[in-house]
Formats: C-alpha cells, sequence, structure tokens
C-alpha cells in the first residue's frame, strides 16, 4: 500500500473535533481546538522518530537519556496549514519548517501553486506534512511531488484533522508512500468538491475569508 492510515480517536481529539464541525464556533476557538487537535496528532505520528542513546547530568547524578536522532522537515500547505505550525513547533523546536503555498480553483478545484519555499537539506531527514483537511488531494500530491523533487525519503508523514476516502485514493494512485494520520474520514466529498460532512472552509474558519 502507498498509503497507511491511521485514526487517532483519543478522547481530546474528538471532543475537539465535535467544537471545529460547529458552525456557531467562532474563528478564535476554531483555532484553539484545531491546534489542541493538531498537538495531539503530531505526538501520535512522532512516535516511530529514531533517538539516539545517551548521557545527560542530573543535579545528582548521570542518568541515561534519549534524544532525536535526526531532527525533521515540517511543511504546512498554506494557508490552512497554518493551524498546525504552532504545535508543530511547539513540540518539535529544532524542526526545519518549509512551506507550500497552493490555492484552490473554485470552479475547476484544481491546486494553483504560489509558494514554494522548501529547506534545502531534506536529505535522508523525516517529513511531516501538516493541513487540516485532506478533499481532493490535489494540493497534498502537488507537495508530496515537490518533496520527491527535492529527494525526501519515503514514506512521508502527513497530518490531517479530517480526510475524504476521495483524497485518501488519490494520493494512493499517485505511487508516493504515505503514512497519514487523521482524526477521522469523513463521507465523501459533495459537487463543490468540500468534505462532507467536513467543517467548511478551514482556512477562512481560522482567519476569516477573504475579500
Amino acid at each position: 500500500m502507498t498509503v497507511e492510515t491511521v485514526v487517532v480517536d483519543h478522547p481530546l481529539v474528538l471532543d475537539s473535533l465535535a467544537r471545529i464541525r460547529d458552525v456557531e464556533t467562532p474563528n478564535a476557538l476554531f483555532r484553539q481546538n484545531l491546534e489542541r487537535i493538531g498537538t495531539l496528532l503530531i505526538a501520535e505520528a512522532t512516535q516511530t522518530l529514531p533517538t539516539v542513546s545517551g548521557v545527560v547530568t542530573t543535579p545528582l547524578t548521570d542518568a541515561a537519556a534519549e534524544r532525536i536522532a535526526v531532527q525533521p522537515v515540517i511543511v504546512p500547505i498554506l494557508r490552512a496549514g497554518l493551524g498546525f505550525l504552532r504545535p508543530a513547533q511547539e513540540l518539535l523546536p529544532d524542526a526545519d519548517i518549509g512551506f507550500i503555498g497552493i490555492a484552490r480553483n473554485e470552479e475547476t478545484h484544481e491546486p494553483e501553486p504560489y509558494v514554494n519555499k522548501l529547506p534545502e537539506n531534506i536529505g535522508e531527514r523525516p517529513v511531516i506534512v501538516v493541513d487540516p483537511m485532506l478533499a481532493t488531494g490535489g494540493s497534498l500530491i502537488h507537495t508530496l511531488q515537490l518533496l520527491v523533487a527535492r529527494g525526501a525519503q519515503q514514506p512521508m508523514t502527513v497530518i490531517v484533522a479530517l480526510a475524504a476516502p476521495e483524497g485518501i485514493a488519490a494520493v494512493e494512485a499517485s505511487g508516493i508512500d504515505v503514512t497519514l494520520f487523521t482524526a477521522v474520514i469523513d463521507d465523501r466529498l459533495n459537487d463543490d468538491a468540500y468534505i462532507v460532512p467536513g467543517l467548511g472552509d478551514a482556512g477562512d474558519r481560522q482567519f476569516g475569508a477573504p475579500a
């Protein structure tokens, strides 16, 4: 399988998921709960990061210690992916950050790239792509292809709050190896390529609708 999907149904994740789905949730509370989901999903997704053994000196004596062996590269897909950036940086403060900006053409539903700022030294480092929603898969596949072209190792880790079956299928068809962490796999996409039941537009609900 090119896509291994892990559904993280922790009670705290589910509680925040209910809040971000609610149409009455204001932007500030939406951002807060999206970050809460991001923290829990990122913690789950990084359980397999390699560590290196060492020694640390405590106030009393020396103690065995484990540290992350290789700091990952975190890639939020703009603009909605910014909602997972702060929890990612809090959990992985030494990680490098790359930015991919992709807008959705509302008529064709196809991705339209506008930013490509990836670190030069991706190499053999773990890559974590963050974006609250996996709908059609177009933006994610474009991002993954850019990372593969930079030599990113596979499987890459992808973290989303919600995923549509159509998006998962599209990523599988791309042939890129991915481990996908999500809070839920929703029912379907509607005719406008929005996830149902979904939560609306994740970017708009974080930052307000653009003029």
